[in-house]
């Protein structure tokens, strides 16, 4: 990539205005923590984003990793053992993990808000990091105390990392087909016999031991996911002083040469080839998927996060080329072909393109950064009503988070190659690459069809809706408390159209629930996500106009500015970047309110059509 750019002003204005912020501080959990030490932070990850990930990251894409067969070796790009070395001796691995085993114990939101730089500077890179300490975390919340003190502050910085082992070849998203094997010893250890494919930085060179947390089924366990069992497989046998013994019996047979994330090598593991390989059990037998899923949960939305990353670069990457790239003259003078050329920034479909980019990249943002804040006062809150309340939000945020935040990212880099023209479908910039590296997280992680599939089957349904009860309710107080606002009036109108639409959509799911008729719940899951997501994005998108309107009103009465006055405010908004961003904020949302979310009564009157054809009709093979 050429150049990147972050918007560490939105960063912040999502952290400290949008959010309850201090609500999360006042907690005992994070009382000596305040702003200034989550702002400095936030500046420091832009920093190492730009000066450490961002200038490995094309040449990176370009070079791929290296598999040896000879020694089933796998060699990353240059400079990037180099880097992660670095990364993890300024202690970014654990930023909100337990202090007890290495980590620096602050919020998970403000971990988000920093890997959201990571991620956008290299996308490659951050896959291992994250990997790394959700495995950690996974040994945390169900492993002995033993596994515990072997692994966990090894993990959390980055001495050893970590991965998460479950597809096979013939068990994808059908994870209950695993045919990996454990076998129990007399010394309380496992065999472990079988191969795992897609495995991310299951083998490469940034540190010597690699910890597999792998899905695996006893002997005599009950078939599907109901028998599966989780395990710690390192690929050194560690010694009781923390040093590394023998190598373990499972290897890498090969890497995947893929579409994007080149920097990333995507492995086949074959584990116990010479019956050697030893595991240890995580908590306890036959509940290995239900404990995966924490670890699958936070990987969910760190995929998310990879879309809203992908976004924002993107936007960035469109906005500052199109305004310096002349093309045509401006559309004021399009019949005189002797008027100068104008910057693409004054064609109306390319400002059309890039405030649609701008709406979902900064409403992305909003969404990952909000479902850590809930994530966050799941942990810290003070009574168990409190936490079971925002327990609920976290569950039924995870699957729009991971596939609307995916999808959309995926868009809006389409979006970006479109506004750079032939110069977006070259590698001169760094347009195509991003649009490379974020097709994968559709797939990845549960593609979002299975994603879909679990809003509609479980989150929407969970507590007798009580969670989908509740993000309603939230999008109706902003509504009911601003539906008639000075200037958003018509906007929130148009919001509270889109919300309808998606409650009744939620009233017809639950009625054909109801009825038994599940095939026609499943079969509109997908589109139902897409417009659970655009509803989400409007309300938080309307969060932010209500706050940059009223922040906005405070900087005009600084200034002695009177909005009516519309050359002052040409002026004003020309000179002064705070104006500007805060202007555009509310912009931004009513664009969205009026050119986005009006399609929502569209797409849920297709839902509720119940047309299944696709599911009737006959497909020839085509010869």
């Amino acid at each position: 990539m050429s150049e990147i750019y972050f918007d560490t002003r939105d960063t912040k204005f999502v952290l400290f205005d949008q959010i309850p912020i201090d609500d999360l501080l006042a907690t005992e959990k994070y009382a000596d923590i305040d702003r200034e030490d989550l702002e400095a932070m936030v500046e420091e990850a832009e920093k190492v984003a730009k000066d450490l990930l961002f200038p490995i990251c094309t040449e990176g894409d370009r070079e791929g990793c290296t598999f040896n067969a000879e020694d089933n070796s796998v060699t990353t790009p240059k400079g990037y053992k180099e880097a992660f070395e670095r990364f993890r001796q300024d202690d970014w691995m654990g930023i909100s993990y337990n202090p007890e085993y290495g980590g620096t114990g602050l919020p998970y939101l403000l971990a988000l808000a920093c890997s959201e730089y990571f991620v956008g500077a290299n996308p490659a890179f951050d896959l291992c990091t994250m990997l790394t300490t959700e495995c950690a975390h996974l040994i945390e919340a169900f492993g002995d105390e033993n596994l515990k003190d072997t692994y966990l502050e090894k993990m959390y910085t980055g001495e050893w990392t970590g991965t998460m082992c479950i597809t096979e070849p013939q068990a994808g998203t059908d994870v209950g087909a695993a045919k990996t094997k454990a076998t129990p010893q007399e010394d309380g250890t496992y065999l472990i016999e079988g191969t795992k494919i897609f495995i991310t930085f299951g083998e490469h060179d940034f540190t010597k031991q690699i910890v597999h947390a792998v899905l695996a089924r006893v002997e005599g366990d009950p078939e599907g996911t109901k028998g599966l069992s989780l395990f710690v497989v390192p690929k050194y046998l560690p010694n009781e002083d923390g040093s590394l013994g023998e190598f373990n019996d499972l290897k890498c047979t090969g890497i995947e040469h893929k579409m994007g994330i080149h920097a990333s090598p995507t492995c086949t593991l074959s584990f116990g080839d010479n019956g050697k390989c030893k595991g240890w059990l995580i908590g306890d037998r036959s509940k290995g998927m239900r404990q995966m899923f924490q670890m699958m949960n936070a990987a969910r939305l760190g995929v998310g996060l990879q879309g809203a990353a992908a976004a924002n670069a993107a936007y960035g990457v469109a906005l500052n080329y199109a305004k310096e790239r002349l093309q045509s003259p401006s559309f004021k003078n399009m019949k005189d072909p002797s008027a100068p050329k104008s910057e693409i920034i004054e064609h109306p479909d390319v400002r059309r393109m890039l405030l649609l980019q701008k709406a979902y990249a900064e409403g992305l943002r909003a969404m990952m950064l909000t479902a850590g804040y809930y994530e966050d006062m799941a942990e810290a809150a003070k009574t168990e009503e409190e936490r079971e309340k925002y327990k609920g939000l976290v569950e039924i945020m995870i699957p729009i988070c991971k596939a609307y935040a995916s999808d959309i990212g995926f868009k809006v880099c389409e979006l970006g190659v479109q506004v750079l023209g032939g110069y977006g479908y070259c590698a001169e910039y760094p347009a195509e690459q991003l649009l490379r590296d974020e097709k994968i997280a559709s797939i990845y992680e549960g593609t979002n069809g299975i994603q879909a599939m679990d809003l509609v089957g479980r989150k929407i349904t969970a507590k007798m809706g009580a969670n989908l009860m509740s993000v309603m309710a939230m999008m109706n107080d902003l509504l009911n408390e601003h539906r008639e606002h000075e200037e958003l009036k018509d906007a929130f109108q148009l919001f509270a159209v889109a919300r309808d639409a998606l409650n009744e959509c939620s009233m017809h799911f639950a009625t054909k629930g109801q009825s038994g008729d599940f095939l026609t719940v499943l079969f509109n899951a997908t589109p139902y996500l897409e417009l659970f997501g655009d509803v989400l994005l409007g309300y938080l998108l309307m969060q932010q106009a209500v706050i940059a309107h009223d922040k906005l009103n405070e900087l005009l009465k600084e200034k002695g500015v009177d909005p009516s006055k519309k050359r002052k405010m040409r002026k004003l908004l020309k000179d002064d970047r705070e104006a500007r961003y805060l202007d555009g904020k509310i912009k931004t949302a009513k664009f969205f309110c009026h050119k986005v979310l009006p399609l929502a009564q569209g797409k849920a009157a297709a839902i509720k059509e119940d047309d299944l054809s696709a599911m009737e009709v006959v497909f020839d093979p085509i010869e």
